[in-house]
Parts: C-alpha cells; sequence; structure tokens
C-alpha cells in the first residue's frame, strides 16, 4: 500500500529530524525563547539544517501519503519515527541497542498495531466544504492559544509538553490541510491545487508548527516533549480525519482496545526518549568478537 509505505518514510524522517533539532536547541539560552531570534541561532547550526533538511524529505513523502490514503490511517503511523529513528541511530553509529530501547519499540508497534486493528480506520472523502473548515480553525486556534498562554506562564518539563501539544496539534492541522489541498489537486489539477487556500494555509501551519516544536525542545527534555508530540499529531489527526473528510473508526467497546494500545505507545515513548540515542551522549560501542 503506497499511503502505508510513504507514511513510514515520512515518520523515520520526522523522527531523525526531532532527535537532531533537540541536540542543536540544548545551546539555545532561555533568553531566546518564543522569539524569532531562536531560529536566527539554530541557523548557524549544521546539525539543525540537517534536521531541517529531513523535514523537507518527510513533507514529501507526507504529501505523497495523504493523496493515496485518509489521514486517519497515514497520520497514527507516525508514533514510529522515534523507535525507529534510534534503530537507524544505534546501526549508524555501529553501537549497541539497549535493551530498554527494544523494549520501546516493542511496546509501541504492539499499541500501533492494537490501536490501528481496534479502530479500523475507513475512507471517507477526498476534499472538505470550505464552510466546515471555519469551526474546526476556530477550535484549533482556540485550543493553541490556551496550550502557548499556559505554557509561558510556567518553565521546564511542563513548558516543554504544553509546546509540544501544541506543536503536534500545528502539524495535525498541516496534514489535514495539505490531504485537502491534494484533494483538490486529484479534482482539479494543477489549476485547482495553485488556487486553492488550503496550499499555502498548509505552509502557514507548518512554519508555525515547526517554530512551536523548536521552543518545545528549547524548554524542556525530549521525554517531556516527544509522547505529546507523537500522540497528539496521532490522535488529533484521527480527529481531523472523522470530522472534516467523514472518515470513520470503530467506538463502543472498541474503544477499550485503542485505550490500551494508546497507553502502550505512551510508555514505550517515555522509554524511548529516555535513551541516550535520543538524549544526545553517545553510548558506548559494543565490543566486537574475536
Amino acid at each position: 500500500m503506497i499511503s502505508v509505505l510513504f507514511a513510514v518514510l515520512t515518520a523515520l524522517s520526522n523522527g531523525s529530524a526531532s532527535v537532531l533539532q533537540r541536540r542543536a536547541a540544548l545551546d539555545v539560552p532561555d533568553s531566546e525563547a518564543m522569539r524569532l531570534s531562536l531560529i536566527r541561532h539554530l541557523l548557524r547550526r549544521r546539525v539543525w539544517l540537517a534536521g531541517i533538511g529531513l523535514v523537507i524529505v518527510a513533507a514529501v513523502c507526507q504529501a505523497v501519503a495523504l493523496a493515496t490514503g485518509p489521514i486517519a490511517v497515514v497520520q497514527p503511523i507516525f508514533v514510529i519515527e522515534l523507535p525507529a529513528a534510534l534503530l537507524v541511530a544505534g546501526f549508524v553509529m555501529r553501537v549497541r541497542v539497549p535493551r530498554a530501547v527494544w523494549t520501546g519499540v516493542a511496546a509501541v508497534t504492539v499499541g500501533l498495531a492494537l490501536g490501528m486493528a481496534a479502530a479500523a480506520p475507513a475512507d471517507g472523502s477526498e476534499a472538505v466544504r470550505d464552510a466546515a473548515w471555519i469551526p474546526a480553525l476556530v477550535a484549533t486556534g482556540i485550543f493553541e492559544a490556551v496550550l502557548v498562554t499556559t505554557a509561558l506562564g510556567i518553565s521546564g518539563n511542563t513548558r516543554a509538553a504544553l509546546l509540544g501539544l501544541a506543536a503536534a496539534c500545528g502539524y495535525a492541522l498541516t496534514a489535514a490541510l495539505m490531504k485537502d489541498a491534494m484533494g483538490r489537486l486529484d479534482a482539479d489539477g494543477v489549476t485547482g491545487l495553485l488556487t486553492a487556500w488550503q496550499l499555502y494555509a498548509t505552509a502557514v501551519a507548518g512554519v508555525g508548527a515547526l517554530f512551536l516544536l523548536q521552543n518545545a525542545l528549547q524548554a524542556g527534555s525530549l521525554v517531556a516533549v516527544q509522547p505529546m508530540l507523537t500522540l497528539g499529531d496521532a490522535l488529533i489527526s484521527v480527529a481531523y480525519g472523522v470530522t472534516l473528510f467523514d472518515e470513520q473508526v470503530r467506538t463502543g467497546w472498541w474503544l477499550l482496545p485503542q485505550v490500551a494500545g494508546v497507553a502502550l505507545i505512551t510508555g514505550g515513548c517515555v522509554v524511548l526518549a529516555r535513551s541516550p540515542l535520543a538524549t544526545g551522549p553517545r553510548p558506548e560501542p559494543a565490543p566486537r568478537a574475536g
């Protein structure tokens, strides 16, 4: 399935980008939080620019995934972004992957499989009526404003978690706008895409989400940011899929295994975000045979 393949490629690129961006944000002074000078500071860091390169790759892959599959299927797959990134990091650096990382990978994988099997997302419409966007954008704006305002009054990992959730909401909105824009491409061709306001709103929402993520990573640890970012993006995207694109998911008693899947994913993300592969220090190399 093309949408699943490109969703996996998106997750791999985004997960690697988050780790690189977190490492770049470690040296940013607290005085630059929530200021444009934060971005100017990061632009001087090669590791951050490498992360942005991966974000661009992820955006292209995500567009293909959303054009070929429902948002309620594509976005939840992104919960594998951190496990995939850590496993690749361990392979590239030729270090032993700690047992805790494998435990976290297993928890996230099983949780995703359980949640997706229980929810069984089904296709909906390819495009959204413009009028339906009005309440969605108003509700999103209020939610984001509450999160950011609350975060500005506190500090540390709680602030990082709230900003991570705000970034997740921004990325979920970006995905919904992107899918709607790609639907215009299928219906009206290139002209329909270029004249759709959703295409330009996608860029605005994406830049805003990126700005919030940099501030989240600067405010606290990856273990505070990543679970909120990963789960928030998946769950809010499903909500957009159901409310805007009329995609269907199972309810009733099926909610129980869905909640169990979310719990497994949350636990797995916390374990993985605590790993030295994610937080920065390089683990000791594994001993070589012979």
